[in-house]
């Protein structure tokens, strides 16, 4: 008689779930992935601006950080339900509460990486005939690049995290297996499902830190032993 299926003894370790409930696993790591890529992007375009326009008009920094501050203490579920009014149950109320929850960090790394750029560099640069936008471009976003990519980091390890949550209204990537398989508590699937979330993070992590060292290769340049 041959062994028990460990789907039918409902073990945490299943290779046979693996092996059939394979297009599922990739339909939701890719949703996963969709979701959190989108969302990273938009809270980075929306970002950089407004750490511009904080900077500019200092008057306006308790407001954009206190907003967005207060933004992220709000519930997940009470974001989706405020936001469900106009996005319906669908992917944009996820990507929409997850930007909402990305500015948090993006503005201040975003803020903190123009305030570390020397102001002798940016005098400088305006002395060499360089005008506003292109001094923002070719000198102040790339000085100020290893902090933002920084924030960017962060935020995309937590964005990932928090898409689980999107499950409530069926976009949640992995996070649909996850509530799928709690009610029988499936065990094979939470542990899948929960691997492969923090499995993209790490890889997700360590790709931005490939493309921060590839966009910021002054940053790897040491001073050769004894000098020089």
């Amino acid at each position: 008689m041959g062994a028990p299926n460990c789907l039918v003894t409902n073990d945490w370790i299943c290779g046979e779930y693996l092996r059939t409930r394979r297009g599922e696993l990739t339909d939701a790591l890719l949703q996963h992935v969709g979701i959190t890529v989108a969302s990273v992007l938009i809270a980075l375009v929306v970002a950089v601006p407004l750490a511009l326009l904080v900077r500019a008009r200092p008057r306006f920094a308790g407001p954009v950080l206190g907003l967005t501050t207060l933004l992220y203490t709000v519930p997940s579920l009470a974001m989706f339900s405020l936001l469900l009014p106009f996005f319906g149950l669908s992917a944009a109320l996820v990507v929409t509460g997850l930007v909402l929850y990305a500015l948090t960090i993006l503005v201040r790394n975003a803020l903190a990486g123009l305030a570390a750029v020397p102001a002798e560099t940016r005098e400088a640069a305006r002395g060499m005939g360089y005008g506003s936008l292109r001094l923002l471009w070719a000198v102040e976003l790339p000085l100020a690049l290893p902090v933002l990519m920084a924030g960017v980091r962060m935020a995309t390890v937590s964005t990932i995290a928090l898409t689980t949550i999107g499950s409530v209204v069926g976009r949640g990537g992995l996070g649909n297996l996850i509530e799928d398989a709690l009610p029988t508590f499936f065990k094979a699937q939470v542990l899948a499902a929960s691997v492969l979330c923090v499995l993209l993070a790490v890889v997700a992590d360590l790709l931005l830190l490939g493309l921060q060292r590839l966009l910021t290769p002054w940053a790897r340049i040491r001073t050769a032993p004894g000098g020089g």
